[in-house]
């Protein structure tokens, strides 16, 4: 997450079975919930998790072997899964950043012949802060919950759509680099799409998930007034699965990560989901952002809840999202 400076001191933001489509209406009409018949693995997600929130990525800096050697993970996982790379290869090398560094992009690209034009940003930023050698102890910012969390849950639903080739859209997996370092990775790529004509629908960006909030809701949305995203989130799952968090309001959340870069050069509804509620979680940008302290049973969860969300963005006939004036 992308520091807050002039806001806090310390708080900042800146994650094979069939699927059945029950129904498929215009945003002015409520459709009913999607059903999903896929399981999100628990072991899988803590898996994923605690390699890339392990010490030998030593805190994921941009430019450094660490967030090399994270690259080379994320690469691995996305051809694993039939997921193809966007440009020639998966890494996308920033424009804006002195030292080598890359965002890594994949693509799944849609099955309907028209709809496959459009597309689905799902997207996280894979870098953290680094080594701390003022520490006498614990130097390694692992950065688990910021945001290997967020990184995972992209992960999981880049998976889940290449084992069910259930999206008529195009969908974009993007692991930033350099979000730490201002947003320089979304704000490289969008540079390049934008030249590209590149057809945006919609983008989810997943920001700090790893451990939940105590609310009635399951996570919240930046920006929630600028678009219907959280009302057609809810339709779509059945549930009160985002909510209204004032603090996000209060401190522009909406300004403050990845999803920034694409609204402002697209105009398009491009918002961040977390369950960070500056309440819940006291390690940021600490050594004890790490592993053993997510909660990864709320991280299974929070992934498997989405799906029906993102199953029906990638799916609707018509654009359902839609910015507000």
């Amino acid at each position: 997450m992308k520091k807050l400076y002039f806001l806090l001191p310390f708080v900042l933001f800146a994650c094979k079975s069939n699927t059945s489509i029950v129904n498929d209406k215009s945003s002015k009409v409520n459709s009913q919930p999607v059903e999903i018949a896929y399981k999100v693995e628990q072991s899988n997600v803590s898996d994923f998790l605690k390699y890339l929130s392990s010490d030998e990525l030593e805190g994921r800096e941009t430019g450094t072997k660490g967030i090399e050697k994270a690259a080379e993970f994320l690469e691995k996982f996305l051809k694993k899964n039939n997921v193809k790379p966007y440009f020639k290869t998966y890494r996308d090398t920033l424009t804006n950043f002195k030292s080598p560094a890359f965002n890594i992009v994949g693509v799944l690209e849609g099955t309907d012949p028209e709809l496959k034009k459009e597309f689905v940003v799902l997207s996280a930023h894979y870098d953290h802060i680094g080594v701390d050698k003022n520490k006498k102890e614990d130097v390694i910012n692992n950065g688990a919950n910021d945001d290997a969390s967020g990184v995972t849950a992209v992960a999981e639903m880049a998976k889940y759509f290449s084992e069910t080739k259930s999206n008529k859209r195009s969908i974009l997996i993007v692991f930033f680099a350099g979000e730490e370092k201002g947003l320089l990775g979304s704000k490289s790529l969008v540079e390049k799409l934008k030249v590209q004509n590149f057809n945006l629908y919609a983008q989810l960006n997943i920001e700090m998930i790893g451990v939940p909030m105590k609310r009635d809701y399951l996570a919240y949305i930046t920006g929630f007034d600028k678009s219907n995203m959280a009302e057609k989130i809810n339709e779509y799952t059945g549930k009160k699965t985002i909510g209204f968090l004032p603090k996000e309001a209060e401190y522009k959340l909406f300004y403050r990560s990845d999803n920034y870069s694409f609204y402002e050069a697209f105009k398009k509804p491009c918002q961040s989901i977390s369950t960070f509620d500056f309440e819940n979680f006291e390690f940021y940008h600490h050594p004890s952002d790490e592993f053993k302290v997510m909660d990864i049973p709320h991280m299974t969860s929070f992934i498997q809840e989405f799906l029906p969300a993102v199953t029906q963005i990638a799916n609707s006939k018509t654009q359902e999202i839609t910015m507000k004036n």
